[in-house]
Formats: structure tokens, sequence, C-alpha cells
């Protein structure tokens, strides 16, 4: 992994295997994310959508209904096999499924867009010339829209709240137990990944064309319960946990991960706080 200025190399086959577990594990957005962004950017039901890093389809679940059309892009290919059967289950049916990257959107004959989303996904692109050429599919007044979860205390908008009476996720202990068994290498990974990223993706933005941002922010689930087997699953749904990186150790270490939570939750449940759901708004003037 290479640092580019401000932009970092990702490998985007990176979540390659981890569909499924990303599709049961990931923790879920606000259930007011549609509401919220419909508000915001005065949504009709009237235009296209393009959802950059789709995975598995999660905004496509939870946004198709406000657009006329939704264009799904994602380089891994198991994330649109996933996304697909999973929006054809929920009978979703106005989305387009295209293998590629951020970068590749000049050559998908895409169309113009009302809006654009990165859903925990802008951090993987070269961000300065994907804002570019997203600035340039925008229709006037579209805007490029980044979601994710926000539990920063110098950055959310309210405290952690007080959930319901089981433990937190062991996330450090989960992390150190992945590197003991894939070596330190991953620990070097997680801190250059950190290290590369930006203060704020406000301040990326403000180097571009939009000239500027504004946040805003949809309440996140406060009773979000994990059992063990969602709690694996959101683990395997990792770039530097992927099943596949474990080889023939995975079953082992599916074993003590399991091992662990059952020690640190008896009764096999966590409190899972993921944070409120952040909206990065840059609007095409």
């Amino acid at each position: 992994m290479t640092c580019q200025s401000q932009d970092m190399e990702f490998d985007p086959q990176a979540f390659r295997g981890t569909a499924e577990h990303y599709a049961t594990g990931r923790p879920s957005y606000s259930r007011e994310l549609a509401t919220t962004l419909a508000r915001e950017l005065a949504l009709d039901g009237a235009g296209r959508l393009l959802d950059v890093g789709c995975g598995p389809g999660v905004l496509e679940l939870e946004l198709a209904g406000l657009f006329d059309f939704v264009v799904a892009l994602d380089p891994e290919v198991g994330m649109l096999e996933t996304g697909r059967r999973r929006c054809a289950d929920a009978r979703v049916e106005n989305v387009r499924w295209l293998e590629g990257m951020a970068e590749d959107i000049p050559q998908l004959d895409i169309g113009l867009c009302r809006v654009v989303t990165f859903a925990q996904s802008f951090h993987r692109v070269r961000r300065h010339q994907v804002a570019d050429v997203v600035y340039d599919l925008l229709e006037p007044e579209g805007s490029l829209v980044l979601v994710s979860h926000e539990v920063s205390p110098e950055v959310s908008p309210r405290p952690r709240p007080v959930g319901p009476p089981y433990p937190s996720i062991p996330h450090d202990e989960v992390r150190e137990l992945v590197i003991d068994y894939l070596g330190e290498s991953t620990r070097q990974y997680l801190a250059a990944f950190r290290e590369g990223q930006p203060a704020r993706f406000e301040d990326t933005l403000l180097e571009t064309r939009f000239r500027g941002s504004r946040t805003v922010y949809a309440p996140g689930r406060q009773d979000l319960i994990r059992d063990i087997d969602t709690v694996v699953a959101n683990y395997f749904s990792m770039s530097w946990a992927a099943p596949r990186l474990f080889g023939d150790r995975l079953a082992d270490f599916e074993a003590d991960l399991r091992g662990l939570l059952s020690e640190r939750s008896p009764e096999g449940l966590f409190w899972d706080w993921p944070g409120d759901t952040e909206l990065v708004i840059a609007t095409k003037p």
C-alpha cells in the first residue's frame, strides 16, 4: 500500500470473498437515512443515483425508491452478485450492476446523475481525481454524498448513548487476535491506513471544484444487539481479516475468535454502537 499525496492506493480486490459476511455482519445505517437524504436534497423520486463501491447492495436497498434509476458500481464481482440477489429478493428492480472502480467512471457511459454516493468507500479511491470526475457527472445542483458511521466524540453531534445491558464488542482484543494469526504486517497495514487518511473528508472537498461541503447526521441505531455469528461475520467482512487471508488456519482462527467472544459475553450477545450516520454533502452549483 502506497501513498500518493493525500490519496492512497488500494487493492480493488481487497474484499474478495467477503460479500456474504459483509451483508450479514456490517452494522446498519440510521433508520432515518433515506428520509434525511430526501429532505436534505429535496428528492422527489426522479433522477439517477450512482453508488460507488456499492458492496452487497446496502444503499440500493435503502435508497432505490428515491430515484428513477440506480447504478451500483463495485470492482468485486462477488459483491455485485450478492447485491443483485438481495435486491431481487426485496423486489428492488431499478438497479443496474456494474463492475468497475471509481476511476473507471468516465469510460462507463453512466449518464448524468442527481446524486453520487460513497458509503464508507471514498477513502479507497484517488479522492481528488474522483471528486473531479463526479463533479462532471452530476447534474446542476446535484450532490456528492459520503455516508459513514461517526462515533468520534470530537465530531459526533451527541455523546455515546446508553445501550442495552450487554457488553460492547471487544474490538481491541479481536484485532490483536487477528494480528497473532496474520502477523505484524496487519498492524502495519492498519497503521498506514490511518496515517494515510485526511483529518476530515471535508478538508479534501475544500480542495476540489465543489469548494466545500456541509455535514448532517441521522441518528444511529442505539438498540443494535449482535450475536456471535454476526460479530464473526463483521470481522470476516474486513479487508484486513478476510477469510482467504488465513489460509489453512481459518478454522483455528474462527474457533479462537468464537471462544474469545464467548468469554466476554456468556450470553453470546453484544451491544453494538456504530455511531450516528454522517452525511457529508458537496453540491454542484
